[in-house]
């Protein structure tokens, strides 16, 4: 797993599971739609994202299907990281 995937994995584990849930979460575990991040924990995960990664995400862009999985957010990451680097 690349380091942006791990660090958005970490985070979501450190932040949104409990000591003693265990699930097993990885890149592809659905988050929302699965129970682990909720409405509210969305915005806290939108905001760790865009100060680690020095990005602005447009709320129109963090819709829950965007946010379900650590690939689904590292990959509208990586499409705003690119965009920030042609700008």
């Amino acid at each position: 797993m690349d380091p942006m995937r791990q660090a958005i994995l970490d985070y979501v584990k450190r932040e949104y599971l409990e000591e003693d849930d265990d699930r097993e979460v990885d890149a592809s575990t659905r988050l929302i739609s699965g129970g682990i991040v909720d409405s509210f924990s969305m915005v806290s995960l939108k905001r760790f994202l865009e100060r680690k990664y020095a990005i602005s995400i447009p709320d129109a862009d963090a819709s829950p299907e965007a946010f379900d999985t650590v690939e689904s957010i590292a990959r509208l990451v990586e499409r705003f990281t690119a965009a920030k680097a042609k700008a």
